[in-house]
């Protein structure tokens, strides 16, 4: 798209050709009212308050697009009139309950009606009964639902669960005098609205994701948690703004902070909201918010105990789930004293991350996960991002529906939510080990062959056979008939029959024998049927390509193998690539720290179990605070280094008590944020010069970039051949965790808690007898455990779950780091 420029009000302002007025206008810091639209979303019409005049005829603001020279108005009389008049409607019968609806000092509803001045009501009609209806962590009062279709909108175009939609209202008809005397977009609006809820798809339950973004974009007080109904009034909430550590994704967040309660002034967490215009939000990060490690004071003996195990050890032993600054003190630790530092998923990202920068000349990805949202052809691998990253499937649902893209999803464990996404996504379930056969058949399929290596071209072509095929074809073929008619004589005048010739065009079916091109690699990865031609739908008219990598790449035997064809699908094709670090801080500690692969005699952990371990959980020999009670920094997937702030007080020592007590010298943890510039890709900023905002025009200034440095490649672009016998085609089981749980700091929150246990497929569990309770013993070549079986609907197939996120379950123990597992499942 080309830039332009369009005026408005007077003011000339540059914008896309093509992009919605209302995008343009907000861009430029010009107000036009607007209930129902959504910035990443398509228009939906409803509220139809965006009016403007656009070159003299008046149009919606959320659906006309902008044109070279377009001069635009925002206000005349008549749209004054229309803007009044459609407010007037949407105050019509709503509950005068504000004094304790949890959305007032927040409300559209509210801040519209007083914009534009409604102070009195001209219509009116007779009310409906509309019970309260409760969806597990969700709330729906229709009462005070608008129909401005924001939730319906949202988990359509966004989300892609496309749980809700709208249903019959019941209500009378509005007087058919009122069409005569009120602007005509007011009465449109009007009938619509007094027709109309919503409701879910599954009828009286709602089957989602339970994401809970629904409740986030709603204007009014319709939709809400049911955890915080009731509890605050939005004025008496102080706002932190955050950083979700949950996953790799790094979503923005705020923490609505108050006082527990009139006995207790102890601050307390009573919700997390997020900047839905910009970023979406899955319902661990909304959820699962009050996993703070609460502690008395500072334990001196335990402290005094912790010094002494340092002093002691040679390791320290940590997962992801740190600030960037406190993976610089475990740094600088192993620089001053010589540990050895232990993190194995972020150890095996930085090793995939080495093996790829040796092809790519980059030290990592260069995609961040937004550009997946821009692109119209995705493609996933090696993830299971419903769970894996949740905003990797919003940004792939995203490209499909705003910009009928369409995209294929590798991965062996069925996944029904992917599946009804939309007919333009096409689901394989291959064989785990056979990753690096997905990746030849993209490049078999993608690359542009000419410019391959060689011997890589080569490879290719060895999949590829010609062979005869018979098929049928119809084709039209003449048929030449006699027929009699009767005709006059023209000598005799009387009638005669005359034979006549007649011909026609009959379809006919025949058979031919053709020959046609096998390959083989299609057969490996086990894609449906009739693929080609699916393909060949899916690609029509599609440009910008992307390719997500999942954590399943990163701990494959072959891992670097797989590295190294991720680059040369990057190289030799149009796809952009970016890669999903596994857990919260991964690509964070994975450029900080220089891990190592075996640990030593004596190990000090943090946040895993150790010979003497530091937890944010408080089940460790010393407390640390949690993630809600830390400032520091997050590398999210986006490569961006995001600030989070403290929510809440944390009373006892932090890492950096301990670093100082073994020689380094930093005031605040957060001294080290300036350190960071010590790290290639990091800058040196100081913590409180960092932003942490959204501009009206969408962009982010969270933190800072990270600088992508280049490396250099020796020209050696050699990959191996795969083993097409690895493939496990036994019962198995998978490493992953169920919709909505990470780790112990999920599972620890009171909104999301539940018992780990072995998830399964419904299919799965009809075809081996088993119930939702039931006792199973899992056993693989590592170990054994006995497990309750869970039942999940969000999974499909015959390739059962084992959860990570309680640590006390220590399911990797049953795994030989690869997420994949022979097993046998027995009933107990």
């Amino acid at each position: 798209m080309s830039e332009i420029t369009i005026t408005i009000d007077g003011k000339e302002v540059q914008t896309q050709e093509g992009e919605y007025i209302l995008n343009a206008a907000r861009a430029n810091d010009i107000f036009i009212p607007a209930i129902c639209y959504l910035t990443r979303c398509s228009p939906t019409l409803a509220c139809r308050i965006c009016l403007v005049e656009a070159d003299g005829k008046q149009v919606y603001a959320c659906n006309a697009k902008a044109k070279d020279g377009m001069q635009i108005t925002t206000s005349t009389e008549t749209i004054e009139a229309e803007k009044r008049a459609i407010m007037e409607v949407y105050d019509v019968n709503h509950p005068l309950e504000c004094g304790v609806c949890d959305q007032s000092g927040e409300c559209e509803l509210q801040n519209y009606t007083l914009e534009i001045g409604v102070d009195a009501q001209t219509y009116a009609i007779k009310d409906t009964f509309k019970p309260v209806q409760h969806w597990g962590l969700i709330n729906y009062d229709p009462a005070l639902c608008i129909m401005c279709e924001r939730c319906t909108t949202i988990c359509k175009d966004m989300i892609g669960d496309s749980a809700l939609s709208t249903k019959p209202r019941g209500g009378d008809a509005i007087d058919e005098t009122f069409k005569e005397s009120m602007p005509k977009d007011a009465y449109a609006m009007w009938n619509k609205l007094n027709k109309s809820l919503i409701q879910p798809n599954a009828g009286d339950t709602l089957d989602c994701t339970d994401c809970g973004e629904c409740t986030a974009v709603c204007p009014v007080g319709a939709l809400v948690s049911a955890d915080f109904q009731y509890t605050s009034n939005a004025w008496e909430l102080s706002q932190v703004p955050a950083t979700c550590s949950h996953c790799s994704a790094g979503c923005q967040i705020q923490y609505d902070v108050k006082h527990t309660s009139i006995d207790n002034p102890e601050p307390k967490i009573y919700r997390v909201k997020n900047e839905w215009n910009y970023v979406s939000l899955c319902g661990a990060g909304r959820y699962g918010y009050d996993f703070q490690n609460e502690v008395e004071g500072k334990d001196e003996a335990a402290f005094a105990k912790a010094v002494e195990a340092f002093e002691k050890a040679d390791t320290i032993s940590f997962n992801s789930q740190i600030t960037n600054e406190e993976a610089l003190i475990l740094q600088k630790l192993k620089e001053t004293r010589g540990y050895k530092l232990i993190n194995e998923e972020a150890r095996r990202f930085a090793e995939f991350m080495k093996s790829y920068s040796t092809i790519s000349g980059t030290s990592i990805y260069k995609t961040p996960l937004k550009e997946v949202n821009k692109a119209n052809f995705v493609i996933s691998v090696g993830s299971a991002i419903k769970t894996d990253n949740p905003n990797a499937r919003f940004a792939m649902n995203n490209s499909m529906i705003m910009n009928k893209g369409a995209g294929l999803y590798f991965h062996p464990v069925a996944d029904p939510v992917i599946d009804d996404m939309g007919k333009n996504i096409l689901s394989v379930n291959h064989a785990p080990m056979q990753e690096e056969a997905v990746m030849y058949l993209i490049l078999d399929l993608f690359a542009k062959k000419e410019a391959l290596p060689a011997e890589l071209a080569a490879y290719l072509a060895s999949f590829h056979s010609m062979k005869t095929v018979t098929v049928s074809e119809t084709i039209k073929e003449k048929v030449v008939e006699i027929v009699k008619e009767t005709k006059v004589n023209e000598e005799t005048g009387e009638e005669e029959e005359v034979e006549v010739e007649k011909s026609k065009m009959v379809p006919k079916k025949v058979e031919k024998e053709v020959e046609v091109d096998e390959n083989r690699l299609l057969e490996i990865v086990n894609v449906p049927a009739k693929f080609d031609e699916s393909m060949e739908k899916l690609l029509k008219k599609k440009d910008t390509f992307a390719l997500m990598v999942g954590p399943d790449f990163y701990s494959h035997p072959n891992a670097s193998n797989l590295a190294r064809l991720v680059a040369l699908v990057e190289k030799y094709t149009d796809f952009s690539v970016t890669m999903i670090p596994e857990k919260g801080n991964t690509l964070g500690v994975a450029m900080i720290c220089d891990l190592d692969t075996e640990a030593g005699s004596y190990t000090v952990g943090y946040n895993v179990k150790g010979d003497f371990t530091l937890s944010a959980q408080g089940n460790g020999d010393l407390d640390m605070p949690a993630m809600n009670q830390q400032e520091g920094t997050l590398t999210s997937i986006q490569l961006r280094v995001n600030p989070t702030n403290a929510a809440l007080e944390y009373k006892g020592y932090e890492l950096n008590d301990i670093a100082n007590a073994l020689g380094l010298s930093s005031k605040l943890t957060v001294d080290y944020t300036a350190k960071l510039g010590e790290i290639a890709g990091f800058k040196s900023e100081n913590f409180d010069d960092l932003p942490n905002y959204y501009t009206n025009k969408g962009e982010e200034m969270r933190g800072y970039e990270l600088e992508i440095g280049e490396v250099r490649t020796d020209g050696d672009e050699s990959v191996a051949a795969f083993d097409e016998a690895a493939a496990m085609r036994e019962a198995m089981v998978y490493l992953a965790n169920p919709t909505l749980q990470f780790n112990d700091f999920t599972n620890k929150s009171h909104q999301l808690k539940e018992e780990a246990g072995l998830y399964v497929s419904s299919d799965y569990a009809a075809a081996n007898e088993l119930s939702d309770g039931d006792k199973v013993l899992v056993e693989t070549t590592k170990g054994s455990m006995e497990l309750n079986v869970k039942i999940d609907t969000k999974i499909g197939g015959n390739i059962p779950f084992v959860p990570s996120f309680d640590s006390n379950l220590n399911s990797e123990a049953l795994f030989s780091g690869y997420r994949f597992s022979n097993a046998t499942i027995k009933k107990v």
